[in-house]
């Protein structure tokens, strides 16, 4: 007997926005492979790409090269990120200025890790921009940003409640935030659960899934507990027995994220945020899946 599930992810209806994270390269032939994946993506049109920014600034000319880049050789709009850790406010602001005259005009604000890694107890510099909000409000006095910041669908590793993670959240927007993209997340309940929450408490701004295609399954679960992210058994289960088969590795991992995408459009999610890992491949593959399709006007250009 068939079933009509009525399906938005099946009716051909749904508008889907993406956007795509990339981090800055450490050497040449990671540099390669970076470009490999923006003139992939690039022509799926996303509505921002954003670049990471290393801990305590350990990154910063990468970053603010690649984001150049980008402007300069490409049709792409690039949010440059930016964390206060372990730098004074001038150190900070000399960023943001740089940022501005480059080009960019989006920046995903964020506090950063504590300099002795995740877990470690968070010091402000002294000196420097306190809090995300603090650096939020830096950002607004410079120049006008947009600024997107992180929220965390099953908590900050830091914070005590659900309920002091959305006032955190309403703090940054605020001091001016204007979207927010979680933290990665493999059960899709946790996130819904975090949407309520936040438009219970009259947060209006897009709050973007962060979505990871597994490329390891251990480094990703190794990072997940770091990051107070948690790694549902059925997802271990899927992945075992296959650390010896690469290639059946990438088909489950296509599957399991294409799986979530589209569990969350059915729930009414449209916009989502990817991190890439700099590689392409799975990331494109489930924006088809989502009805995207490349568009030559929206390609990376020439220059690359």
């Amino acid at each position: 007997m068939a079933h009509d599930l009525q399906r938005v992810s099946r009716s051909g209806r749904a508008r889907i926005g993406v956007s795509f994270e990339f981090f800055p390269p450490k050497n040449a032939e990671m540099e390669t492979a970076l470009w490999e994946a923006v003139t992939r993506l690039a022509p799926l049109a996303p509505n921002f790409v954003s670049v990471t920014y290393g801990a305590g600034g350990s990154t910063r000319e990468r970053t603010h090269a690649t984001v150049s880049r980008i402007i300069n050789e490409t049709r792409l709009k690039p949010a440059a990120h930016l964390t206060c850790v372990a730098a004074t406010r001038d150190d900070v602001d000399d960023v943001i200025r740089a940022y501005w005259d480059a080009g960019v005009r989006h920046i995903v604000a964020l506090r950063g890790d504590p300099v002795g890694g995740a877990g470690a107890a968070y010091a402000a510099h002294p000196g420097g921009y306190e809090t995300s909000t603090a650096l939020i409000k830096g950002i607004r006095k410079i120049a006008g940003f947009e600024v997107t910041v992180s929220a965390y669908p099953e908590m900050h590793p830091e914070t005590s409640s659900f309920d002091a993670d959305i006032d955190a959240l309403k703090a940054k927007i605020d001091a001016g935030a204007t979207r927010a993209i979680t933290q990665f997340f493999f059960d899709n309940a946790h996130y819904l659960r975090f949407l309520e929450k936040a438009r219970a408490r009259g947060i209006a701004i897009p709050i973007l899934p962060g979505i990871v295609p597994v490329q390891n399954f251990k480094q990703t679960a190794s990072f997940a507990k770091k990051t107070g992210a948690s790694v549902p058994q059925w997802l271990a289960d899927r992945f075992e027995g296959l650390d010896n088969d690469p290639a059946t590795r990438r088909l489950i991992a296509a599957a399991v994220a294409a799986e979530q995408v589209l569990d969350l459009v059915d729930a009414g999610v449209m916009d989502f945020h990817f991190y890439t890992m700099n590689r392409a491949d799975l990331v494109y593959a489930i924006c088809h899946l989502l009805g995207l399709r490349a568009r030559a006007e929206a390609g990376a250009g020439a220059a690359i």
